[in-house]
């Protein structure tokens, strides 16, 4: 199987000008209220991500993980602080400009996969392809050899095993040659051979040049990861 990395090193729009921050997050709050009841989700966490960055975040179910990397994604607005994406303020943005960006600078992978049950592997890669509109993305057939999954790209994803749905996600979440990748527990309901088999694709891009978040429990990715994030009830402790 093709390393990732042997695919995915082509130039983003930003490489005429390098960023030192791929990510970066300053002060984010986020609370939810129930009735009268009020739960904070995030309070005051910042965080950065360089290129080439592999970094974890672990902390209990309830601390955050799964806020945070929505809100660092633009898929949810924080109540307070700034997210930036290449050095472009992705937060406070109306949704069709944080959609744009999304579309085009990061690639989002969720434990369910997030692949549309009426298209083909290699159609779900083509329709994220085509919103994003981006002029330097990845070769279709070459990133699907680079997730082993040449031989399955028109498999609807009823059709694929778990492995093989974890491999479409990130095929789909590195369509568009992203330069953040964030992924929320991709390996949560995977054996540990499937689990190491993704865990070395994500070193792989971040070895390409990518900032390469995980939110997750398994100790697997915090022993590969550059440096570990704890949350604990919506902070970062040190």
């Amino acid at each position: 199987m093709t390393s990732v990395a042997e695919t995915a090193g082509r130039p983003t729009e930003s490489a005429e000008q390098p960023v030192e921050k791929a990510l970066e997050a300053r002060s984010l709050y986020r609370f939810f209220r129930a009735g009268e009841e009020e739960t904070l989700a995030l309070q005051g966490v910042s965080l950065s991500l360089a290129p080439g960055e592999f970094v974890a975040v672990s902390g209990p179910s309830g601390s955050g993980k799964s806020t945070l990397l929505s809100c660092l994604a633009g898929l949810d607005e924080p109540d307070g602080g700034t997210v930036l994406i290449g050095g472009r303020r992705i937060s406070h943005q109306p949704e069709p400009a944080r959609a744009r960006l999304r579309a085009r600078h990061i690639g989002v992978l969720f434990q369910s996969a997030n692949l549309f049950e009426h298209l083909t592997v290699e159609g779900n890669v083509s329709l994220s392809q085509g919103l994003a509109k981006k002029e330097h993305r990845a070769d279709r057939g070459e990133l699907l050899e680079s997730v082993g999954l040449s031989a399955r790209s028109h498999a609807y994803p009823s059709e694929l095993s778990g492995g093989e749905s974890a491999r479409a996600g990130l095929a789909l979440a590195l369509a568009n040659d992203p330069i953040v990748l964030l992924a929320d527990e991709p390996t949560g309901e995977l054996d540990s051979a499937t689990e190491a088999q993704i865990l070395d694709l994500l070193v792989s891009r971040a070895r390409a040049g990518a900032a390469v978040l995980v939110a997750s429990h398994s100790p697997a990715v915090a022993a590969i990861a550059d440096r570990v994030i704890r949350l604990t009830d919506g902070r970062i402790q040190s």
